[in-house]
């Protein structure tokens, strides 16, 4: 095992001689908590009325203080959950592997789980472990841990704990986060077993003696030990790599959250109370996350649907400096996180008779009056990544507000990029220095980010739904 703690490597890669299979695999219970989290937020008022009964059960933590006052703003009513697989050993979780007691506590597993506005959509954004970013500074409980230029996602959750990962995220995604989940491993196998056991679909048999996973091809009902080698296994399931890992785990919560959004287990009051009890045993939330709180994010979604429930991973590709890590694939990267902090509810079709201009359709010249170094490149950057033609016009001086001008035939363009951008200003006609059909974007101070062009979030490369066929693509 690398002896660095920015690339801490799995337990679960170690000799298959050392700790049982239960010992090993604190990472999934993150991705378990996506399904966890769908019935407390989406199932029903139902499930709210059992998750009060079993908030006694529930850890909390005030991270506020410690990710700090300058933080994104929220564009909209959507609300934004991370979620976090720990391996603490601590109280009951001291038996799975007592030889890492006195060692802090890591997560490779980090989720953001995003509910659209008004409760129809929601996405769970999987980090993957490797993934290298800045790794800003971070309080602990002894101190203060100074920020790193670029390291392992992972290590982040080792520095500061919930709120370093709350603070690391929101710095690369520019996305607000408003609670966190996190989940240790001691109530993984009562969770499986709470929802009578969660259904998986193998490619071929397996019988891996690292994970100790041993199931014949096709449909299986999975739960306890079984369930927990199936989320570990590596080596026997797969291409062996991370990615691969990542979405057999995806398929695995949208079953769960399949499963546990079933009216099997949501009008079964005994099966409901088992899921929540093993839920709650084992989660520790921010103090922000109260009842009172809960039951109006329940209100909020009682229409959302496993079927409305999408998975994906950070648009992401090998490391330029390590093919062995992972790093974001931009302007990809930045081009998704937009759409996620600009997400709103479905549009209405357009009236008949009106226009339908595309981004491709549209040639911008950007000019930076905000003051700021490379603001310009930026937003250019942002409108490509949209399918815009953009250029750079240079600087403009200084504007406090941003500003969409048009050349001689480019009004409707100059309309349809003014509803994209901060604020939405009133197209102008230029009176001079105007090009024909081309449309100038005046970046002033004001200036935030680009929204989407699309209402919602578009479809992702590899994206997985709850409702997906289990053996498809297997």
């Amino acid at each position: 095992m690398n002896s660095n703690p920015m690339y801490m490597e799995y337990v679960d890669d170690a000799d298959p001689s050392g700790p049982a299979p239960e010992r090993r695999g604190w990472r999934i219970l993150g991705w378990v908590s996506v399904g966890l989290s769908a019935v407390m937020v989406a199932g029903s008022l139902a499930a709210y009325g059992v998750y009060y009964k079993t908030m006694g059960n529930v850890a909390r933590e005030d991270v506020n203080a410690n990710v700090g006052p300058n933080r994104p703003k929220k564009l909209n009513n959507a609300l934004n959950i991370l979620l976090l697989g720990s391996d603490t050993r601590a109280g009951g979780n001291a038996k799975y592997g007592r030889s890492m007691k006195n060692e802090p506590p890591r997560s490779d597993t980090m989720i953001l789980l995003h509910l659209s506005p008004g409760g129809g959509q929601a996405m769970g954004i999987s980090f993957p472990r490797d993934l290298m970013i800045p790794i800003p500074s971070c309080k602990t409980k002894n101190g203060t841990t100074p920020a790193t230029s670029r390291g392992q996602i992972n290590s982040a959750f080792t520095n500061g704990g919930a709120s370093c990962v709350i603070k690391t995220i929101e710095g690369i995604s520019n996305i607000k986060i408003d609670h966190f989940m996190q989940v240790d491993f001691n109530g993984f196998k009562a969770i499986t077993n709470a929802v009578g056991g969660v259904e998986v679909c193998l490619p071929k048999a397996v019988n891996d003696r690292q994970s100790r996973l041993k199931l014949g091809k096709g449909k299986h009902t999975i739960k306890g030990e079984t369930a927990l080698a199936y989320v570990r296994v590596r080596h026997g399931l797969g291409d062996g790599s991370d990615t691969d890992r990542i979405k057999r785990q995806q398929k695995f919560m949208g079953s769960l959250a399949n499963k546990a959004l079933s009216a099997g287990v949501l009008s079964n009051p005994s099966k409901l109370l088992s899921l929540m009890n093993a839920a709650t045993k084992s989660l520790t939330t921010d103090e922000d996350l109260t009842p009172r709180v809960m039951m109006q994010i329940a209100q909020g979604m009682q229409g959302m649907t496993s079927g409305k429930l999408r998975f994906v991973t950070v648009p992401s590709g090998p490391d330029p400096a390590d093919p062995n890590r992972v790093a974001l694939t931009q302007p990809t990267a930045t081009s998704f996180f937009t759409a996620v902090r600009n997400d709103k509810t479905v549009a209405s079709e357009p009236k008949a008779g009106t226009s339908k201009i595309s981004p491709s359709q549209v040639r911008v010249r950007v000019y930076n009056a905000s003051g700021i170094e490379g603001q310009a490149g930026r937003v250019i950057t942002a409108l490509e990544a949209q399918g815009f033609h953009a250029s750079l016009g240079g600087n403009s001086g200084s504007a406090a507000t941003t500003k969409v001008l048009y050349g001689s035939g480019a009004d409707q363009q100059a309309s349809f990029l003014a509803k994209l951008v901060p604020g939405g200003p009133k197209p102008a006609a230029r009176t001079s220095g105007g090009s024909p059909g081309v449309v100038d974007l005046v970046v002033g101070k004001d200036w935030t980010a680009l929204k989407s062009v699309k209402a919602g979030i578009p479809k992702q490369q590899g994206e997985i739904r709850a409702t997906d066929d289990i053996c498809k693509g297997s």
